[in-house]
């Protein structure tokens, strides 16, 4: 049914969970997994050089043990660093770029499930994905059922 599914990870237990659920999808119909971690440029630029390389290095490490994970598995995969265009392009409008560029035909992606005003103090970049995307998106909690309140 997927041929091309994408799985933003920040290194939370909620896009951990979003992607084994990828694999379990993946291995059903055979779709390849792009695994992709977001550097931020809104925030990363307003940091020290020596702090961006450390931001870049820690997703680099992440992406690689999620590589060895998908090998694992035998799910044809991908995994690779993005960044924001520039400081006023949104994490969620990173992905949807990235999702629309690459032919991805379902996102599986965590989401903390935040409510009032967490959820507008700090945002959602699942919330802002789902109003922008033009093709499905699975959000996975932490854990089954649960989500901050």
């Amino acid at each position: 049914m997927y041929s091309r599914i994408l799985v933003p990870m920040d290194g939370s237990k909620a896009s951990e969970r979003a992607l084994n659920e990828a694999i379990r999808i993946a291995g059903d119909g055979r779709a390849q997994v792009r695994v992709v971690h977001v550097l931020d440029a809104s925030t990363a630029y307003s940091y020290p050089v020596t702090y961006r390389n450390e931001l870049r290095e820690e997703g680099l490490r992440m992406l690689e043990d999620v590589r060895r994970k998908l090998q694992q598995a035998a799910v044809p995969c991908e995994v690779q660093l993005v960044e924001t265009d520039n400081i006023h392009e949104t994490i969620a409008d990173c992905l949807n770029r990235y999702a629309q560029s690459h032919q991805t035909d379902l996102v599986v992606m965590g989401t903390t499930g935040r409510r009032g005003w967490r959820r507008m103090a700090f945002g959602s970049v699942a919330e802002g994905l789902a109003r922008i995307a033009s093709c499905p998106i699975l959000l996975m909690h932490e854990e089954p059922g649960s989500a901050s309140k």
